[in-house]
Protein backbone atom coordinates (compact mmCIF):
# COMPACT_ATOMS: atom_id res chain seq x y z
CA UNK A 1 0.00 0.00 0.00
CA UNK A 2 1.25 3.14 -0.80
CA UNK A 3 0.74 6.77 0.90
CA UNK A 4 -1.39 8.36 -2.24
CA UNK A 5 -3.93 5.71 -1.44
CA UNK A 6 -4.10 7.44 1.99
CA UNK A 7 -6.68 10.19 2.95
CA UNK A 8 -5.89 12.77 5.45
CA UNK A 9 -9.25 13.54 7.22
CA UNK A 10 -10.34 15.80 10.03
CA UNK A 11 -9.96 13.90 13.88
CA UNK A 12 -13.47 13.21 15.04
CA UNK A 13 -15.22 11.16 17.42
CA UNK A 14 -15.87 8.50 15.02
CA UNK A 15 -11.58 8.10 15.11
CA UNK A 16 -11.17 7.71 18.53
CA UNK A 17 -11.64 3.33 18.66
CA UNK A 18 -9.00 3.32 15.58
CA UNK A 19 -6.70 5.86 17.12
CA UNK A 20 -6.70 3.66 20.38
CA UNK A 21 -5.93 0.58 18.81
CA UNK A 22 -2.41 2.68 17.41
CA UNK A 23 -1.45 3.26 21.01
CA UNK A 24 -1.76 0.14 22.17
CA UNK A 25 0.02 -0.79 19.09
CA UNK A 26 2.82 1.35 20.08
CA UNK A 27 2.99 0.50 23.21
CA UNK A 28 1.40 3.53 24.84
CA UNK A 29 -0.53 3.20 27.69
CA UNK A 30 -3.52 5.65 27.07
CA UNK A 31 -7.36 4.71 27.55
CA UNK A 32 -10.31 5.89 25.70
CA UNK A 33 -11.13 8.56 28.20
CA UNK A 34 -7.19 9.72 27.54
CA UNK A 35 -8.01 10.37 24.26
CA UNK A 36 -11.32 11.62 24.45
CA UNK A 37 -9.80 14.00 26.63
CA UNK A 38 -6.81 14.90 24.43
CA UNK A 39 -9.56 15.07 21.49
CA UNK A 40 -11.74 17.27 23.44
CA UNK A 41 -8.67 19.93 23.82
CA UNK A 42 -7.39 19.78 20.47
CA UNK A 43 -8.10 19.34 17.06
CA UNK A 44 -6.18 17.46 14.10
CA UNK A 45 -6.12 14.54 11.40
CA UNK A 46 -6.07 11.12 10.88
CA UNK A 47 -4.80 9.44 8.06
CA UNK A 48 -7.09 6.68 7.21
CA UNK A 49 -6.95 3.73 4.19
CA UNK A 50 -9.31 3.07 1.23
CA UNK A 51 -11.35 0.52 4.36
CA UNK A 52 -11.36 3.40 6.93
CA UNK A 53 -9.16 1.82 8.91
CA UNK A 54 -7.36 4.35 11.06
CA UNK A 55 -3.55 4.53 10.37
CA UNK A 56 -1.99 7.74 11.52
CA UNK A 57 -2.84 9.85 13.67
CA UNK A 58 -2.03 13.60 14.89
CA UNK A 59 -3.10 16.61 17.29
CA UNK A 60 -2.69 20.09 17.88
CA UNK A 61 -3.52 21.73 21.26
CA UNK A 62 -3.87 25.39 20.90
CA UNK A 63 -3.51 27.20 24.10
CA UNK A 64 -5.06 30.51 22.63
CA UNK A 65 -2.84 32.21 20.51
CA UNK A 66 -0.18 31.61 22.80
CA UNK A 67 1.58 28.50 21.49
CA UNK A 68 0.31 25.48 20.39
CA UNK A 69 1.86 21.80 21.27
CA UNK A 70 1.63 18.83 18.55
CA UNK A 71 1.11 15.43 19.84
CA UNK A 72 0.13 12.19 19.79
CA UNK A 73 1.98 11.75 16.28
CA UNK A 74 1.66 8.13 15.60
CA UNK A 75 1.96 6.00 12.56
CA UNK A 76 0.85 2.18 11.93
CA UNK A 77 4.27 0.02 11.81
CA UNK A 78 3.25 -1.97 8.69
CA UNK A 79 3.23 2.29 7.02
CA UNK A 80 6.42 3.63 8.31
CA UNK A 81 9.14 5.02 6.54
CA UNK A 82 7.16 5.49 3.17
CA UNK A 83 6.14 9.80 4.30
CA UNK A 84 3.15 9.92 6.15
CA UNK A 85 4.75 11.15 8.97
CA UNK A 86 5.91 14.00 7.41
CA UNK A 87 2.47 14.61 5.88
CA UNK A 88 0.89 14.50 9.27
CA UNK A 89 3.44 17.00 10.44
CA UNK A 90 3.16 19.17 7.29
CA UNK A 91 -0.97 19.11 8.12
CA UNK A 92 -0.48 19.87 11.73
CA UNK A 93 1.77 22.87 10.81
CA UNK A 94 -0.91 24.20 9.00
CA UNK A 95 -3.19 23.87 11.57
CA UNK A 96 -1.24 25.97 14.05
CA UNK A 97 -0.72 28.71 12.08
CA UNK A 98 1.55 31.31 13.36
CA UNK A 99 1.79 29.74 16.77
CA UNK A 100 4.77 29.28 18.84
CA UNK A 101 5.32 25.36 18.56
CA UNK A 102 6.09 22.67 21.50
CA UNK A 103 6.37 19.26 21.21
CA UNK A 104 8.05 16.49 22.69
CA UNK A 105 9.97 14.08 20.24
CA UNK A 106 11.33 10.19 20.22
CA UNK A 107 14.52 9.71 19.09
CA UNK A 108 13.25 7.81 16.25
CA UNK A 109 11.35 11.41 15.44
CA UNK A 110 14.16 13.49 16.29
CA UNK A 111 15.28 13.79 12.34
CA UNK A 112 11.75 14.62 10.94
CA UNK A 113 11.12 17.58 13.37
CA UNK A 114 14.76 19.21 13.34
CA UNK A 115 14.14 19.49 9.44
CA UNK A 116 11.03 21.21 10.15
CA UNK A 117 13.05 24.09 12.20
CA UNK A 118 12.25 22.47 16.05
CA UNK A 119 15.37 22.98 18.03
CA UNK A 120 15.73 21.34 21.63
CA UNK A 121 15.50 22.37 24.48
CA UNK A 122 15.67 20.07 27.36
CA UNK A 123 14.70 16.93 28.18
CA UNK A 124 11.14 15.25 29.78
CA UNK A 125 11.90 12.06 32.12
CA UNK A 126 8.96 10.03 32.69
CA UNK A 127 8.82 8.27 36.43
CA UNK A 128 6.26 5.82 37.54
CA UNK A 129 5.19 3.31 39.59
CA UNK A 130 3.39 2.11 42.80
CA UNK A 131 3.87 4.94 45.10
CA UNK A 132 5.80 3.99 48.19
CA UNK A 133 4.10 5.48 52.03
CA UNK A 134 4.88 9.04 52.58
CA UNK A 135 3.54 11.24 54.99
CA UNK A 136 1.37 14.09 54.21
CA UNK A 137 3.13 17.12 54.44
CA UNK A 138 2.06 20.21 56.25
CA UNK A 139 0.81 23.56 54.09
CA UNK A 140 -1.02 21.96 51.09
CA UNK A 141 -4.88 21.87 51.06
CA UNK A 142 -7.38 20.76 48.65
CA UNK A 143 -8.09 23.68 46.24
CA UNK A 144 -11.45 25.01 45.96
CA UNK A 145 -13.58 26.06 42.88
CA UNK A 146 -12.70 29.82 44.25
CA UNK A 147 -9.19 29.58 43.80
CA UNK A 148 -9.64 27.58 39.90
CA UNK A 149 -8.68 31.34 38.72
CA UNK A 150 -5.58 31.75 40.37
CA UNK A 151 -3.88 28.52 39.59
CA UNK A 152 -4.46 29.15 35.67
CA UNK A 153 -2.73 32.66 36.20
CA UNK A 154 -0.07 31.12 37.78
CA UNK A 155 0.32 28.36 35.47
CA UNK A 156 -0.03 31.07 32.40
CA UNK A 157 2.67 32.58 34.06
CA UNK A 158 5.03 29.43 34.65
CA UNK A 159 4.10 27.94 31.00
CA UNK A 160 3.90 31.01 29.17
CA UNK A 161 0.74 30.75 27.56
CA UNK A 162 -2.92 30.98 28.84
CA UNK A 163 -4.07 27.38 29.61
CA UNK A 164 -7.49 28.27 31.15
CA UNK A 165 -9.27 25.52 29.17
CA UNK A 166 -6.83 23.00 29.99
CA UNK A 167 -7.09 24.18 33.82
CA UNK A 168 -11.14 24.29 33.50
CA UNK A 169 -10.80 20.65 32.10
CA UNK A 170 -8.62 19.24 34.94
CA UNK A 171 -11.15 20.87 37.40
CA UNK A 172 -13.67 18.92 36.00
CA UNK A 173 -12.26 15.46 35.45
CA UNK A 174 -9.50 15.68 38.43
CA UNK A 175 -8.72 17.64 41.33
CA UNK A 176 -6.59 20.50 42.51
CA UNK A 177 -3.90 20.79 46.08
CA UNK A 178 -2.69 24.18 46.65
CA UNK A 179 -0.18 25.70 48.45
CA UNK A 180 -0.77 28.85 49.42
CA UNK A 181 1.39 31.80 50.71
CA UNK A 182 -0.03 35.57 52.37
CA UNK A 183 -3.54 33.79 51.63
CA UNK A 184 -2.87 33.74 47.95
CA UNK A 185 -2.40 30.37 45.99
CA UNK A 186 1.38 30.41 45.09
CA UNK A 187 1.83 27.02 43.98
CA UNK A 188 -0.73 23.91 42.80
CA UNK A 189 -0.70 20.32 41.55
CA UNK A 190 -3.17 18.34 39.40
CA UNK A 191 -4.21 14.52 39.96
CA UNK A 192 -6.19 12.96 37.00
CA UNK A 193 -6.97 9.26 35.98
CA UNK A 194 -4.69 8.31 33.08
CA UNK A 195 -2.99 4.98 31.59
CA UNK A 196 -2.49 2.44 34.27
CA UNK A 197 -3.35 4.52 36.74
CA UNK A 198 -3.03 8.21 37.84
CA UNK A 199 -1.09 10.98 36.50
CA UNK A 200 -0.07 14.16 38.66
CA UNK A 201 0.79 17.12 36.52
CA UNK A 202 0.87 19.84 35.78
CA UNK A 203 2.79 20.78 38.96
CA UNK A 204 3.44 24.94 39.38
CA UNK A 205 5.67 26.13 42.14
CA UNK A 206 8.02 28.30 43.62
CA UNK A 207 10.92 26.26 44.11
CA UNK A 208 11.54 22.48 44.76
CA UNK A 209 10.61 22.47 48.44
CA UNK A 210 6.90 23.37 47.18
CA UNK A 211 6.83 21.28 44.50
CA UNK A 212 7.92 18.06 46.61
CA UNK A 213 5.30 19.02 48.87
CA UNK A 214 2.32 19.32 46.23
CA UNK A 215 3.23 15.59 45.32
CA UNK A 216 3.98 14.31 48.44
CA UNK A 217 0.53 15.55 49.11
CA UNK A 218 -0.88 13.01 46.58
CA UNK A 219 1.48 10.71 47.11
CA UNK A 220 0.30 10.61 50.94
CA UNK A 221 -3.04 9.45 50.45
CA UNK A 222 -2.71 6.49 48.21
CA UNK A 223 0.57 3.89 49.41
CA UNK A 224 1.11 1.20 46.54
CA UNK A 225 -0.69 3.08 43.74
CA UNK A 226 0.31 3.21 40.20
CA UNK A 227 1.19 6.93 39.56
CA UNK A 228 2.76 8.83 36.96
CA UNK A 229 5.02 12.07 36.87
CA UNK A 230 6.27 13.69 34.04
CA UNK A 231 9.22 16.09 34.81
CA UNK A 232 12.16 17.77 33.11
CA UNK A 233 15.59 17.09 33.64
CA UNK A 234 16.68 20.61 35.14
CA UNK A 235 13.77 20.83 37.94
CA UNK A 236 15.36 18.51 40.00
CA UNK A 237 12.68 16.65 40.73
CA UNK A 238 13.80 13.18 40.06
CA UNK A 239 15.75 12.27 43.13
CA UNK A 240 12.03 12.99 44.63
CA UNK A 241 10.26 10.90 42.85
CA UNK A 242 13.08 7.90 43.15
CA UNK A 243 12.62 8.76 47.24
CA UNK A 244 8.76 8.23 46.31
CA UNK A 245 9.20 4.68 44.36
CA UNK A 246 9.05 5.60 41.32
CA UNK A 247 11.03 4.59 38.34
CA UNK A 248 12.75 6.53 35.80
CA UNK A 249 11.23 4.78 32.52
CA UNK A 250 12.08 7.11 29.58
CA UNK A 251 10.89 10.45 28.40
CA UNK A 252 11.83 11.89 25.21
CA UNK A 253 13.33 15.24 23.99
CA UNK A 254 11.48 18.56 24.06
CA UNK A 255 11.52 20.42 20.68
CA UNK A 256 10.31 23.94 20.41
CA UNK A 257 10.07 26.16 17.18
CA UNK A 258 11.04 29.17 17.69
CA UNK A 259 12.70 28.24 20.68
CA UNK A 260 11.95 30.36 23.76
CA UNK A 261 13.37 31.93 26.30
CA UNK A 262 12.38 30.95 30.12
CA UNK A 263 10.21 33.91 31.62
CA UNK A 264 12.70 36.10 33.36
CA UNK A 265 10.12 37.56 35.70
CA UNK A 266 8.26 34.97 37.11
CA UNK A 267 8.41 33.28 40.79
CA UNK A 268 6.78 30.32 39.63
CA UNK A 269 7.89 27.55 37.38
CA UNK A 270 6.61 24.13 35.78
CA UNK A 271 8.16 21.21 37.72
CA UNK A 272 5.90 18.58 36.59
CA UNK A 273 3.76 18.53 32.84
CA UNK A 274 0.25 18.16 32.60
CA UNK A 275 1.41 15.11 29.80
CA UNK A 276 4.08 14.90 27.60
CA UNK A 277 1.15 15.42 25.30
CA UNK A 278 -0.39 18.62 26.63
CA UNK A 279 3.26 20.18 27.85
Amino acid sequence: MQTNQIDLVAFGPRHLEGALALSRQAGWPHRLEDWQMALALSEGFVAVDDSGRVVATVLVTSYKNDCATINMVIVDEAMRGRGLGRKLMDAALSLAGERPLRLVATTDGLPLYQKLGFQETGTVLQFQGPVSPVAAPAGVHAASPADIPAIAELDRQAFGADREGLIAYLANVGRFAVIRQGGKVSGFAALRDFGRGELVGPVVASDLDDASALISHFAAGRPGAFLRIDTTLDTGLAPVLSGLGLQHVGGGIAMQRPPRPAAQNSTTRTFALASQALG
